[in-house]
């Protein structure tokens, strides 16, 4: 489990190793609280951050739809990237 800005995310997807809490740390913002799912994916050496939500989330777009993540991962990121992906654990839900 991990901790930003007081919201919890649950470590769901780790491809090639690339998870980096310290990385992950220096890059979050509060921006990203909103989203249900947080992708972080390696390029050029720098970690690059997009926000995911699922269709029941009052700030759903398609553009962010999590259902997508696969075709984002291979048409917006690096060949064969390092990547992450963050699941937000809502609390309140039992």
């Amino acid at each position: 489990m991990i901790e930003l800005e007081n919201n919890k995310y649950e470590l769901i997807k780790d491809s090639r190793n690339g998870y980096d809490l310290e990385a992950l740390t220096e890059k979050f913002t509060d921006y990203f609280v909103d989203y249900d799912y947080i992708v972080g994916d390696w390029a050029y050496g720098k970690l690059r951050l997009k926000g995911f939500n699922e269709k029941g989330n009052k700030n759903y777009k398609k553009l962010n739809d999590i259902s997508l993540l696969d075709e984002y991962i291979e048409k917006y990121c690096a060949y064969g990237c390092k990547y992450f992906v963050l699941k937000k654990i809502n609390v309140d839900k039992k």
